[in-house]
């Protein structure tokens, strides 16, 4: 079974549970089996040579989560293409899709982990309790190591957007 961390963050106020371990700046990036339609599916190997903005929301129809894609999307313009911004959440494909459609987003890439939740138990976002990922945000150079985390210790806050872009930009 994969490790929990107990009262690390909440939701509303209230202590989730953490699936997975906690990465930390210089670990290697975990492998990741993502879909990105019901057909297809994506790894990380597949964006290879790039530097990588994981955005990690718990459902793209949720007012922070939104907000959060939208503001990776609106950044994504101004990083080149050495950088991919990938938004990673448990909703099905067809509603990242939808979503991306209804909201103009069209600059970042959404994966699904709705399968087994392989990649929130992989990077220590699983939450027990709901089999949402948790909001988090992190930052892979073109090697593939970590250069930037941030776990939000409550759900419903933003992300520092400004400090995750400075990391990207960092690796420019």
């Amino acid at each position: 079974m994969a490790q929990q961390r107990t009262n690390v963050a909440t939701f509303k106020g209230n202590p989730i549970t953490l699936v997975g371990p906690e990465l930390k700046v210089g670990d290697t990036a975990p492998d990741f089996r993502l879909s990105k339609n019901l057909l297809e599916e994506a790894t990380l190997q597949d964006f290879a040579g790039k530097i990588k903005l994981i955005s990690v929301v718990p459902s793209l129809d949720t007012g922070v989560c939104d907000a959060q894609t939208r503001r990776f999307n609106e950044e994504a313009a101004s990083l080149g293409d050495d950088v991919v911004i990938l938004t990673v959440s448990a909703d099905l494909p067809f509603a990242q899709a939808r979503w991306c459609g209804a909201a103009g987003v069209d600059r970042v890439v959404t994966l699904s982990d709705y399968k087994d939740n392989s990649f929130g138990q992989a990077y220590g976002v699983l939450i027990n309790e709901f089999k949402l990922d948790h909001r988090s945000v992190f930052v892979i150079d073109k090697d593939n190591k970590i250069t930037y985390v941030e776990y939000l210790s409550e759900m419903t806050e933003h992300p520092n957007y400004e400090n995750a872009i400075a990391a990207v930009k960092a690796l420019l």
